[in-house]
């Protein structure tokens, strides 16, 4: 008689894109296929750099103000290429279409308003614009779709202040956080309580972006200054164990995008990403791909990263649970993705959601 575990799948040979989960990281632009934008630039006479178009994926470093301008540089062509309503249309249902393939079943994109504005006629239509494509996208694929607005950093407090208020009038409407990303090096946490003091006032959660590419004082102050309830990276954290303590003992979920840190320069290799070091610690760890248009890596190759680093099936799948957890999903929407994540470790093939069935 065989062994009562013979059929179950081997310890690290569960499809990794079966496995359903939450993708909490993700920017607007950086979430474009890479076909797609070479396409709209075509289309609309975009000079792509050979970095964007023939060198793909760039080869990055952001550990210096000019290796971030490069980046930033790199980032702001690609959003060139958006120069109409169905340009935006087709980014959102293309990022949909790759959720779903990918397992992800909620999606919170993070979106600056004010970089799309000057072509979409300000940042309230854009906005909207952007809430309805989602709402489309989320009823074709099945994937629960919900948006964070974000403040630039490098750019003055008043302009996040006006985000946040922005940000406020959609809350309850698609609108589920408000974050603060760019360089972290141009823009300390505690210029912003005051935008983010607006956002929490309407119940949205705060999701700044810290300690990447500065360390564990930039973690402190989003905690601090802005009450972060979850954090965008956070990965330099573990150089303060007392800060560490802290985030764990609150249960502050960070974002972690292992393959930016790689690309960015923050850390040699994926062994170097202290994964491992967050997770024994009880950090919550929500894995994000964060912009695969400039990394070339999306969320179940994160998942791949966290494998290869050792991390078991069970492991695994436990990281899954903590992306939901983190989300802002609908508490029944979350129950759902949890029992599916367990069902996904016992070995049970999972059905895809109906379209619509995870939308809110």
């Amino acid at each position: 008689m065989a062994p009562a575990d013979a059929a179950a799948p081997q310890e690290g040979r569960r499809s990794l894109r079966t496995l359903p989960k939450a993708h909490l990281h993700l920017h607007f632009t950086g979430s474009m296929r890479h076909e797609t934008l070479v396409e709209l630039a075509d289309r609309h006479g975009v000079r792509l750099p050979d970095a964007l178009r023939d060198s793909w994926p760039p080869h990055l470093t952001a550990t210096d103000e000019k290796g971030w301008f490069r980046f930033q540089r790199l980032y702001d062509i690609a959003r060139s290429v958006l120069r109409d309503e169905q340009d935006v249309r087709r980014l959102i249902r293309e990022t949909a279409e790759d959720e779903a393939a990918e397992g992800s079943r909620w999606l919170e994109i993070q979106v600056d308003p004010s970089g799309y504005a000057g072509r979409f006629g300000g940042i309230t239509p854009f906005t909207e614009l952007v809430l309805d494509a989602v709402q489309e996208a989320a009823r074709r694929t099945g994937v629960g779709i919900a948006v964070v607005i974000a403040a630039n950093r490098t750019r003055h407090p008043l302009d996040a202040r006006t985000l946040a208020r922005l940000a406020a009038q959609y809350a309850g409407r698609g609108v589920v956080g408000f974050g603060l990303s760019n360089d972290e090096r141009r823009g300390r946490a505690e210029e912003f309580a005051r935008a983010f003091a607006i956002a929490t006032r309407a119940g949205l959660a705060s999701v700044p972006h810290g300690g990447e590419l500065c360390g564990p004082d930039s973690v402190r102050g989003c905690l601090d200054a802005l009450g972060a309830t979850r954090i965008g990276h956070g990965v330099r954290a573990v150089e303060d164990p007392a800060l560490l303590d802290r985030i764990a003992a609150r249960g502050v979920p960070l974002e972690v995008c292992p393959a930016s840190n790689v690309a960015l320069g923050v850390y040699p290799d994926a062994s170097a990403v202290p994964l491992r070091a967050l997770f024994a610690a009880g950090v919550q760890i929500a894995l994000g791909a964060d912009d695969p248009l400039l990394f070339g890596v999306r969320l179940t190759g994160q998942y791949q990263i966290a494998r290869e680093l050792g991390f078991s099936d069970f492991e695994l799948a436990e990281l899954a649970r903590m992306s939901v957890r983190a989300s802002c999903a609908p508490s029944d929407v979350q129950a759902k993705i949890l029992a599916d994540i367990d069902a996904w470790l016992a070995g049970a093939d999972t059905e895809r959601p109906t379209a619509g069935s995870l939308a809110s």
